[in-house]
């Protein structure tokens, strides 16, 4: 395979650079810390893991459909354009659908790894430095494996959505060192966990599951870290403070709203851009899966102490306001719970398939 075969558009040799402002922030008190940070940290340290051993990279993948569901899943499914596709083109529109979607996963990933390297920097206590290491840690083992999946079981690469583009850029290029939590930590990382969750527990491929379930092990602890560093710091903030990042909230969950659309998947195939995103846009499914989409990012919201009215309204204005009575610390610890559950599940398997050849080479002994 070619390079040119690989990517649906050609990559720029350049890199994508961000310009940054603020200040890289030191401190000298090694003695205080607060305790919940510090144990969060304890398990980051805890849970790393190698996605070479960890991952059974030799489960084979459809790569026309990667998630392994009906076709009524699909996004156009049921519309005039859906009903005149040929088998084929059925299938390539598979194809482009997953390669798009764990492209953005990967994209996202690579933000998160930027993003937290640059939290390190600049946020002022000890105890949110040492966790942001760890989860710099976590995100180079994402892109790690979403690069190799995307390579071996796709083998199809789309560039990054522009609504996250945009989120990234402002989340890194603000001065106030909150604001790459608000944007990565909060809204970012809020909404792919709840993708990836969606995409876990309906997929009926074992790759799939298995490499979802252990990045959102990890991620729910992420989310976890913004929780609590922005939470205490909201607290103090003034009446014209909050604003801000309530308005920085509002304009954010807009764009990531848009964000898992597929919109470059129809410009990319030639299909009618307009009638399909009128489709999608209104089709019972996407309105289900726009709701699951925020059920991360609004109760975290709400918890860190962003709920003015405009967060609220544009909420209500998104259809997902009912998402704030949402339990989120019960939703975390299922990830991990479903993280530790595939892990048995595979123990169990690998403990199977290891009785019978002992059972094998006791019979084939015995006839000897």
């Amino acid at each position: 395979m070619t390079s040119f075969d690989f990517y649906t558009s050609p990559v720029p040799q350049e890199t994508w650079n961000v310009p940054m402002s603020g200040d890289t922030r030191f401190t000298w008190e090694y003695d205080d810390g607060r305790d919940r940070l510090l144990s969060l940290y304890q398990k980051g340290k805890d849970k790393q893991w190698d996605a070479q051993k960890r991952i059974d990279w030799d489960l084979e993948v459809d790569p026309n459909n990667v998630i392994g569901l009906p076709e009524q899943f699909n996004p156009l499914f049921g519309s005039r354009i859906w009903d005149r596709m040929t088998e084929k083109e059925r299938q390539e529109y598979g194809r482009h659908q997953g390669s798009w979607l764990f492209s953005q996963f990967l994209h996202g990933e690579q933000g998160a790894l930027n993003v937290s390297a640059r939290i390190v920097q600049t946020v002022p206590d000890l105890d949110s430095k040492f966790y942001a290491a760890t989860q710099t840690m976590d995100e180079a083992r994402h892109v790690e494996l979403y690069t190799r999946f995307l390579h071996e079981k796709i083998g199809m690469y789309y560039p990054i959505n522009q609504d996250l583009a945009r989120l990234l850029a402002e989340s890194l290029e603000d001065s106030r060192w909150d604001l790459p939590y608000l944007g990565m930590q909060v809204l970012i990382e809020g909404l792919a966990l709840a993708a990836f969750g969606v995409y876990r527990d309906m997929s009926t491929n074992p790759l799939v599951k298995q490499l979802l379930a252990y990045v959102m092990q990890d991620e729910a602890r992420h989310v976890a870290f913004g929780r609590l560093a922005l939470k205490d710091y909201y607290a103090e903030l003034t009446e014209k403070e909050r604003a801000e990042r309530e308005e920085f909230v509002v304009e954010g969950c807009y764009l990531m709203r848009d964000r898992f659309k597929g919109r470059e998947v129809v410009e990319n195939l030639g299909l009618p851009v307009d009638e399909c995103m009128e489709y999608v846009e209104n089709s019972e499914m996407y309105t289900l899966y726009q709701s699951l989409l925020f059920s991360r990012i609004v109760p975290c919201v709400k918890d860190i102490g962003l709920w003015g009215e405009k967060v609220r309204s544009a909420y209500a204005d998104m259809g997902v306001l009912d998402n704030a009575k949402a339990d989120l610390d019960a939703l975390m610890r299922q990830d991990e719970e479903i993280a530790d559950a595939v892990d048995r599940e595979r123990y169990e398997q690998e403990l199977a398939v290891r009785r019978q050849e002992v059972d094998a080479a006791i019979a084939l002994g015995q006839e000897s």
